[in-house]
Parts: C-alpha cells; sequence; structure tokens
C-alpha cells in the first residue's frame, strides 16, 4: 500500500479528480445495482415501523409536543433508517473488501487518505439521500406530511448521512471480520439510533437519561429533521446543526487517520 503522507504532490495535481469520481461512482452504484435491498427495503421497514406503532400506541397516545404522536414518530423514524442505510453502505464495501481480499484495489491506485474517505461518504451520502426521498414521498402521500423547511430537511439528512458514513468507514476499518460488524452495529450503533427521541420526546425522560441523550450527536439529527418536517423540536435546531457538524468532522479526521496510517489496512 502506498505511504500516503509521503506522496506529497501527485503528477494528478493535488486532486485526483478522475480517481475520486471514479470511486464515487463505484460506491454509488453498489448500492443502485440491488435497489430492491437497499432501498425499497428500508422503505418497507420504515412503513412497518408506522403502521404498527399507529396500530398499538397511535390512538391511545394523543398528541406529542402539539402534533398527532404518527406525525412526531415520522421524521424520527425517517432519519433513524437514513442513518442506518449511510452506516451500512460505508461499513459493508471496506468490510466486504478486507474479507474477501480485495480492498488492495481500492487502496493502491493514487487515491489520498482524504480522497478515500470523501469517495465512500459520497456513496453513504447518495443512499441516504435515495431513502429520504423514497420515505418522505411515502410520507406525503399516506400521511400527508409536507415538510414546513425542506432545504433544512436535505441539509440533515445530508448531515445525518455524512456523520454515520463516517461512522461507517470507522467501523469498517476497525472490523476484520462481519461478526465483529455485526457486533458494533447490535450494541452500538442500534442502540444510540433508538435511544435519540426517535419515539419519544426527551422532555419524557428523567433528569439523568434526559442529559445523557444531549450527549448523544443522533438526537440532534432526529430532532433537527423532526423541526425541518413539522415545525417542533426538543433543542434549537442551530445548536443541532453545529453539534452534527462538528461530530462529523471529528468522526471523518479519525477515518482520515486510519487511511494515513493503514490502520487494519496493511497485510
Amino acid at each position: 500500500m502506498h505511504d500516503f503522507a509521503q506522496m506529497g504532490t501527485r503528477r494528478f495535481g493535488r486532486v485526483n479528480w478522475l480517481g475520486l469520481a471514479t470511486l464515487c461512482s463505484r460506491e454509488m452504484q453498489r448500492f443502485l445495482a440491488v435497489w430492491t435491498q437497499t432501498l425499497l427495503a428500508p422503505l418497507a421497514t420504515a412503513a412497518l415501523f408506522l403502521l404498527i406503532f399507529t396500530i398499538a400506541i397511535g390512538p391511545a397516545r394523543g398528541d406529542v409536543m402539539g402534533v398527532p404522536f404518527t406525525h412526531f414518530i415520522a421524521p424520527g423514524i425517517l432519519m433513524m433508517t437514513v442513518i442506518q442505510n449511510a452506516f451500512a453502505n460505508t461499513s459493508s464495501s471496506i468490510v466486504i473488501g478486507k474479507v474477501q481480499g480485495n480492498i488492495v484495489d481500492t487502496l493502491m491506485p493514487p487515491l489520498s487518505p482524504a480522497e478515500l474517505v470523501i469517495g465512500y461518504l459520497v456513496g453513504g451520502i447518495g443512499r441516504g439521500l435515495f431513502v429520504a426521498v423514497a420515505i418522505s414521498a411515502g410520507l406525503a402521500i399516506f400521511l400527508e406530511i409536507m415538510p414546513q423547511h425542506p432545504l433544512m430537511l436535505i441539509g440533515y439528512v445530508i448531515l445525518g448521512s455524512a456523520f454515520m458514513g463516517a461512522v461507517g468507514i470507522v467501523a469498517g476499518i476497525y472490523a476484520n471480520r462481519f461478526d465483529q460488524m455485526a457486533a458494533i452495529t447490535n450494541f452500538i450503533v442500534t442502540p444510540l439510533a433508538f435511544l435519540s427521541g426517535t419515539f419519544y420526546s426527551v422532555d419524557a425522560l428523567p433528569p439523568v437519561l434526559r442529559a445523557i441523550t444531549h450527549f448523544n450527536p443522533i438526537f440532534y439529527l432526529i430532532d433537527g429533521l423532526r423541526y425541518s418536517v413539522l415545525g417542533v423540536s426538543d433543542s434549537a435546531p442551530a445548536l443541532g446543526a453545529v453539534v452534527a457538524t462538528g461530530s462529523t468532522l471529528a468522526v471523518a479526521a479519525i477515518a482520515l487517520v486510519m487511511f494515513t496510517r493503514g490502520y487494519r489496512l496493511k497485510a
């Protein structure tokens, strides 16, 4: 594998645009080639969540923060589905490459660590956006929910996809086997997603749990998306954007360092 730190200026210039575009295209084509699994399945899962909670809790729950319970949980389910798919896209791409032994095909070309991170993130963000569009269309058709701040919604979807895409890169580099990746997903990613205000307002939590929740970046992503769709939130949307952006940059920096050092990537 190339020692990226010593590469300096390459004959491609400071940015290998062709290589970066090729990596981005590959990561996009990975999930588009199996769209029934990567795009249709998340839509079905989100619909099942809404149906189950509506039947089991909706009629008796009453309004939450001034909106019907089904409408309240809809943006949370949207963001939860988006971030799970963004994480799955980047992490699976790297882990499959490591397990099959073809990760070297990605590492050997003259791509810098930053270009590798960006290329993988583009795939994760692309998948997140596709999922968001599909679910948003379903919410508009079946629940008549139209976003109050469409541009903010797009921004939070991109932020959420970038954040969990970066987490997926770090997890994919760290994991050497599928069972290790499954453990990260089951014991870290899923609990953070479910315990972030997706199905409830954090005001209903005891003070200690409420304080802990505010250290979870996913809470701010879900809360910000809820505000962009419904106009209600538990915290200031601007604060959520700052926390989400800072968290994304921090995790992306970790991924950059891991690629630069070849951590768990060198044979």
